[in-house]
C-alpha cells in the first residue's frame, strides 16, 4: 500500500498544479495595463445601452448593445496638472446617430448636451467577409479642461468579426486608443454589417469570455483524472495485498 499512497499523492499534487495554473493564466489574460496618470475619481461599473444606426428604407444597419467608461487624460486648470478622469456614458441622456455603407459604417454618441462627441468607425474586409473596429475619436469639453479634449486613431483592430455575426464580449475589456483615451467596454454586443431585421446575429464571443468558460471545465477535467487515478491506485494496491496473503 505505501506504492500505492505514493501514486495518489504525486496524482493530487499535479492536480493542484493544473488548476492553480488555470487560475493563473485567467489572472494574467485579464490584466489590463496599467496607465501613468492616477485615476480623478471612480464612477462605479457604467449602465448598458442599446445604439442603432438606421439606413435605406429605414432599416437597421448597426447595432451596438454596452457600457462604456472613458478613461481621459487632460489638463487641469484647478490644479495645474495632468489628471485622468472616468467618465460613464449615460444611456439616458446619449444620442446615437451614424450612417452604413457597403464596407464601412460608424456610430457616433453625442451626449452632455452636444459637449461630448464618441465615434465608433467599422471597416468590412469584403473579400475575407471579417469586419473590425478600425478607428476611434473623441471630442469633449469639460469644466476643468484646459483646452477642449480632442483625439483619434485610425489604426486600430478591434472587435474583430464575421460578416452576418455580432461580436460579444460580456467581460470587461479595455480598448487602448492614444495615450490621452482608453475606453473600458462591458457587456458589448456589437454588430456593423449583415443585419437581418432588428436583431442581433448569432455571436462570436471574444478571448477573453472563452477564457472565462475555460477555467471551470480545467478544474473539473482535473479532479475527475484526480478521482479516476487514486481509484485505479487503490484497486491495483488491493489487489497486490491480496496477492501476498495468498503467498503466505
Amino acid at each position: 500500500m505505501t506504492q500505492s499512497g505514493g501514486v495518489q499523492s504525486w496524482c493530487l499534487g499535479v492536480t493542484l498544479q493544473l488548476i492553480l495554473a488555470a487560475f493563473l493564466h485567467q489572472g494574467f489574460a485579464t490584466v489590463a495595463p496599467p496607465t501613468t496618470a492616477a485615476p480623478h475619481k471612480d464612477p462605479g461599473r457604467p449602465d448598458k445601452g442599446n445604439y442603432h444606426v438606421y439606413g435605406v428604407n429605414n432599416t437597421a444597419c448597426l447595432l451596438a448593445s454596452m457600457g462604456l467608461q472613458l478613461n481621459i487624460t487632460f489638463s487641469s486648470v484647478s490644479q495645474n496638472k495632468t489628471l485622468q478622469e472616468v467618465v460613464n456614458l449615460q444611456p439616458n441622456i446619449t444620442k446615437s446617430s451614424g450612417s452604413c455603407a457597403t464596407d464601412s459604417a460608424f456610430l457616433q454618441l453625442t451626449t452632455d448636451s452636444d459637449k461630448t462627441n464618441l465615434t465608433f468607425f467599422f471597416t468590412l474586409n469584403t473579400t475575407s467577409n471579417k469586419y473590425h473596429l478600425s478607428e476611434v475619436s473623441l471630442s469633449a469639453v469639460r469644466p476643468d479642461m484646459k483646452d477642449p479634449f480632442s483625439t483619434q486613431n485610425n489604426s486600430l483592430d478591434y472587435l474583430q468579426g464575421t460578416l452576418g455575426y455580432s461580436y460579444m464580449c460580456r467581460e470587461e475589456q479595455t480598448l487602448d486608443v492614444t495615450q490621452n483615451l482608453s475606453i473600458n467596454t462591458f457587456q458589448l454586443q456589437v454588430q456593423p454589417f449583415g443585419l437581418n431585421g432588428d436583431q442581433f446575429g448569432a455571436a462570436e464571443e471574444c478571448q477573453l469570455d472563452e477564457d472565462d468558460m475555460l477555467i471551470p471545465i480545467i478544474v473539473g477535467a482535473a479532479l475527475a483524472g484526480l478521482v479516476l487515478i487514486v481509484l485505479l491506485a487503490y484497486l491495483i494496491g488491493r489487489k497486490r495485498s491480496h496477492a501476498g496473503y495468498q503467498t503466505i
